[in-house]
């Protein structure tokens, strides 16, 4: 809120430091009760120093919070859930979203494989852009292909080293704004998993419930990625009848994500605790762009934790062959051709 009436540069770094906050490890006033200096939070510096200090000695009148900062969980309030529901960690056998060099990451597909193995999990999948989203280093169906010639190599070259792992066969499918996709049909089937997302026309401010059931309806998509789309202090997102949404997810047998990556928490616990009214199920990706982000699945897991949902509806929670099981179920199953009322 301060950032909103500075000026530059104090603008950025209030801005920076607020996403930042977001992952600090402790609390500000903990840390200065520590006898800890505030500088050693990521993103604040000595100016920052002095005016967060300011802050926690007098407590400014804080107003409601605005939605594009609303309902996100901070590193230290991940940590309180998940130490009261530990168990959740130790059923977790793989993460469903994650980026290689392939498109915009920066870890190779053995790079994100060994970091989900140092995890703990059982397998990964790997979701490189599509090729309509250019920005992000969209793949094509001739790379889709090679690509899939490297996952069969690295799981190889695991399963020589007697490693009990495997890396799955993915997209991050992008969709237009009816829920096409962006790749053909054919290129799509020998995937394990298809995640369609939205990264088009995410602005818009009236009802977009049509097009998110256009994507469900997708006989080529099992889980519908980051939802709604938001980006902490930067994009609110999209606005639909979600109970509607998730009814159809849950007709279809379909999952939509809790995206972890900490500016996105998408879905965040509010719209979580409709999609536990309505009984559909959930995939946890952290959204990892390099192999140490990894670490933001437990962003997802205390997000489910909060709203309640039950672990047996959780995809990351199956096994190897349950998962693809569940998958080949989907595909195999038609949608109906009536709407949820």
């Amino acid at each position: 809120m301060a950032a909103e009436h500075a000026k530059m540069p104090l603008q950025k770094a209030l801005r920076r430091a607020s996403r930042k906050a977001l992952m600090w490890p402790a609390e500000a006033e903990l840390t200065l009760k520590q006898n800890h200096t505030l500088i050693e939070l990521a993103g604040v510096g000595p100016s920052l120093n002095r005016i967060i200090r300011s802050w926690i000695e007098d407590p400014p009148s804080i107003p409601e919070v605005p939605p594009i900062r609303a309902n996100f969980l901070t590193a230290t309030e991940v940590g309180a859930l998940l130490g009261m529901q530990p168990e959740w960690k130790t059923k977790l056998k793989g993460d469903l979203q994650m980026h290689t060099l392939w498109s915009d990451g920066a870890g190779s597909v053995e790079e994100m494989a060994r970091a989900g193995l140092a995890q703990g999990y059982q397998y990964i999948a790997i979701t490189d852009h599509s090729q309509g989203l250019k920005i992000a280093g969209g793949i094509n169906e001739r790379q889709l292909q090679e690509q899939a010639e490297e996952i069969e190599l690295v799981n190889r070259t695991l399963q020589a080293e007697g490693l009990a792992f495997k890396v799955l066969r993915s997209v991050e499918l992008n969709l237009d704004p009816v829920g096409r996709g962006d790749m053909e049909d054919k290129s799509l089937e020998d995937l394990d998993l298809v995640l369609g997302c939205f990264h088009s026309a995410l602005r818009k401010k009236d009802d977009q419930t049509d097009r998110y059931i256009a994507a469900l309806r997708n006989p080529q998509i099992q889980i519908l990625g980051h939802p709604r789309g938001r980006i902490y202090n930067f994009r609110l997102g999209l606005a639909a009848d979600w109970p509607r949404v998730f009814g159809v997810a849950a007709e279809l047998d379909k999952a939509v994500e809790i995206d972890g990556y900490p500016d996105r928490q998408d879905l965040s616990v509010d719209l979580l605790r409709l999609v536990k009214q309505a009984g559909c199920r959930i995939s946890l990706g952290t959204d990892a762009h390099d192999p140490l982000q990894l670490r933001f699945m437990e962003y997802s897991l205390a997000a489910a934790i909060r709203a309640g949902i039950p672990p047996e509806r959780i995809l990351n929670f199956m096994s190897i062959d349950e998962l693809r099981s569940w998958s080949r179920m989907v595909r195999q199953r038609k949608a109906p051709t009536t709407s949820v009322a």
